[in-house]
């Protein structure tokens, strides 16, 4: 009888290791964990790696490690990709398997076309440390970068980039009147302080309308030209939902988030055994984060330990000011 977790980086691998670890002995119910990447990929390090030289397989830890108090049996991990769910089973993507399952949590999190800096488009540890070095080559060769969007990423990737090659010119575009717009005036005043300490070109309220990677120009909404060697997206975030289109189209907001009630059982009264949490879910977190991420997680696995009990699902989520904390470094 499956628990079938999808997805394995901070949300899902705390479900995983919650549930596995509180089943009581015998239990019938096992976890089973379906995950594309063959380690963990910690993100937090991905801008300052895309820049910094001779770390980047610190970005990517095995899996396993974070299961071990777990009994033996509890847990099946497989690597795969779920491309469909239906209402009794998940479909994998490369062995075809149809793995069934009596409760089901999605834990996609969220994803961007560029990847880097902000998300590794690789499953392998190899592949992805290829693609920073890529990314550190490219900077290190380039003599202007442009980096789009003024969010923790784009902030610290040229402040990290202005620090270890300060000859080089670093200009970063955001959309907004402050950097870090989702965070207090203090954080804002604090990120914009150091970015102007080291010398990077900040332009505020414009956007790109059009890069030209042929001639190496991106043109502003305000018709500015800028000849830059290479070009940083760090926008475009979006939650990774469409697994669950076919099952519970409804459930599914407008932002592409897994609407979610207050115990994380997604919004669909007929699918009482499915649940969301991580970047995916519909919180209303004001910054989705791991901090926020891992409470989401425990609170499902709380209440799944309960449904297997035969009891009804009673803990709920809720934002903590501390789920909105951030730790920035400027360079």
């Amino acid at each position: 009888r499956n628990i079938v977790i999808v997805g394995a980086s901070f949300a899902g691998y705390r479900v995983a290791q919650v549930i596995a670890g509180g089943l009581p002995p015998r239990s019938p119910y096992r976890v089973v964990v379906v995950e594309p990447n063959s380690h963990f990929h910690f993100t937090w390090v991905l801008p300052r790696f895309c820049v910094v030289k001779g770390h980047e397989h610190k970005a990517f830890i095995p899996y396993g490690g974070y299961m071990a108090g777990a009994p033996e049996g509890s847990y099946r991990w497989v690597k795969d990709k779920v491309v469909d769910i239906d209402q009794a089973t998940v479909k994998l993507q490369d062995s075809g398997e149809a793995i069934p399952y009596e409760f089901l949590v999605v834990a996609t999190g969220s994803g961007v076309r560029e990847g880097l800096p902000s998300r590794v488009n690789a499953t392998d540890k190899l592949d992805g440390m290829k693609l920073l070095q890529r990314m550190q080559n490219r900077i290190e060769a380039a003599k202007t970068v442009v980096v789009v969007g003024g969010g923790a990423a784009g902030v610290e990737v040229a402040t990290d980039a202005k620090a270890l090659y300060p000859e080089k010119h670093i200009v970063l575009i955001h959309s907004r009147a402050a950097v870090m717009h989702r965070f207090g005036q203090g954080l804002q005043k604090a990120a914009r302080e150091g970015l102007e300490r080291l010398g990077v070109e900040l332009v505020l309220q414009d956007r790109v309308v059009n890069e030209d990677a042929t001639s190496g120009t991106v043109t502003l909404r305000s018709g500015r030209t800028i000849t830059c060697d290479f070009f940083m997206n760090c926008t475009g975030q979006r939650p990774l939902s469409d697994v669950l289109s076919n099952l519970s189209p409804d459930s599914i907001s407008p932002s592409g988030h897994i609407k979610i009630k207050p115990t994380l059982q997604i919004a669909d009264d007929s699918l009482p055994n499915v649940y969301a949490c991580g970047d995916v879910a519909d919180t209303d977190t004001p910054n989705p984060n791991a901090r926020s991420a891992m409470r989401q997680a425990t609170v499902v696995a709380e209440n799944i330990l309960l449904a297997v009990a035969g009891k009804t699902p009673s803990h709920i989520y809720k934002n903590l000011w501390a789920d909105g904390v951030i730790k920035l470094t400027l360079g």
